[in-house]
């Protein structure tokens, strides 16, 4: 029974109303997100055919670009205004940005799109990820705050890809970016509903236009991201993690449109079995690991992925849905220890800039990856995923003898 209820703990969240409205907006424009980027992929397969990998990897390398570009200055720009303020005007202004993408005719269309829309991505996420502590009133409740808005994350990144399979079947593939730009719009509405504002710190106006304040609290937050040793191991293993999952989200849809010549429909239903994987990790987080540096979750999140992705090109499709629900909970496992060290460690006027720091630094890895994704998978066919998880293996290897030697001389 104990483990029962730590099961369904994070839940116990929502008894905060101002978190609940929160949390509400993030789920509606969630189900959306989980839809366009399978919009997205499908596009780049309508583009190009068995080079998608290319594509696909471009389009994702330009939306890591814009989180490393923007990120940083994202998360200190938190730390200084109004919260709420960025999370409804980033809301509104990626709803008419969606609304676009259906009537894209041509690559450098789709690219500049893809750009637009993740430059205020990177302004939404570090706000939205430092505003969950800042609404929760007691600090015993971060965790489970944290823990169901990742879940809720991979649930529907779970439930985003088989609805939008099914949708593109009936409706097209450019049709559903409509249903995401509607849910911005619902989400943009809830968090206009939150009452008061959410800043973190007493700020002057000039400070908030103040560049080499601005700058220094950038390098700030990376420094207090890799000041601390448990946080900073979790971060190794996040860029580890991304090397391997960048291959999935680059190379599944050659495998399973091309390589397997299978429909729309199958690609959403191999990518919910990874979203599955991703929530089973994220509710059994608390359950497996509750001590305060969250190793196990990180090992187990290697253990996981790895070779999950390695065998991935010899399987048929059905073991291959099982192979991609390992590699969801690898990735699962991964992404709750820094986000949850990073609330109960670091003081909540600076968390923006430190999240905004993780923020930038992790997805530098994930464009690295897809760079990498699309060089294996564009010349390397019928072996890349195989390429990809002997790589992230050596990376692993690498992070480790990093953090072993870190740790000797700290």
């Amino acid at each position: 029974m104990d483990r029962f209820s730590r099961l369904i703990s994070p839940f116990g969240a929502l008894k905060d109303k101002l978190f609940a409205r929160l949390y509400f907006a993030q789920a509606v424009s969630l189900l959306g997100d989980a839809v366009t980027w399978l919009g997205i992929a499908l596009l780049a397969f309508e583009f190009g055919g068995d080079h998608s990998a290319g594509v696909l990897s471009v389009a994702l390398t330009l939306r890591i670009a814009a989180f490393i570009i923007f990120g940083p200055y994202a998360g200190v720009l938190a730390d200084r205004i109004d919260r709420k303020k960025i999370l409804y005007t980033t809301h509104f202004i990626r709803m008419t940005i969606v609304a676009a993408l259906p009537f894209v005719h041509s690559l450098w269309q789709l690219y500049s799109l893809i750009f637009l829309l993740n430059i205020f991505n990177a302004f939404f996420i570090p706000a939205f990820k430092s505003a969950i502590p800042q609404v929760i009133g007691k600090k015993e409740n971060y965790s489970n705050a944290i823990v169901l808005s990742n879940a809720t994350w991979q649930l529907l990144g779970m439930l985003g890809p088989g609805l939008a399979g099914g949708l593109a079947a009936f409706m097209g593939a450019r049709q559903i970016f409509f249903f995401d730009a509607a849910t911005f719009m619902l989400a943009a509405v809830l968090i206009l509903a939150i009452p008061g504002k959410l800043i973190a710190a007493d700020k002057k106006p000039d400070e908030v236009h103040s560049q080499p304040s601005m700058w220094k609290d950038i390098a700030g937050g990376t420094k207090m991201l890799f000041g601390n040793r448990p946080i900073r191991f979790a971060v190794l293993i996040e860029m580890v993690i991304a090397i391997a999952g960048a291959q999935v989200l680059v190379n599944t849809v050659g495998l399973v449109k091309g390589g397997m010549g299978l429909s729309d429909q199958y690609y959403g239903y191999i990518m919910m079995a990874m979203g599955i994987g991703a929530t089973i990790a994220a509710f059994s987080s608390n359950v497996i690991d509750r001590s305060n540096n969250k190793r196990i979750l990180l090992f187990l999140s290697v253990i996981l992925i790895i070779p999950a992705v390695s065998f991935a090109n010899f399987v048929p499709y059905t073991v291959l849905l099982i192979l991609w629900i390992f590699a969801g909970m690898g990735q699962g496992f991964s992404y709750l220890p820094s986000q949850i060290m990073i609330a109960e460690n670091v003081p909540l006027p600076e968390q923006g800039k430190v999240y905004g720091a993780h923020f930038a630094w992790v997805h530098l890895s994930w464009g690295i990856g897809y760079i990498l994704a699309g060089i294996i998978g564009s010349h390397f066919q019928s072996r890349e995923f195989l390429i990809g998880g002997a790589l992230s293996l050596l990376l692993f290897v690498i992070a480790m003898l990093l953090s072993l030697r870190v740790t000797r001389h700290a």
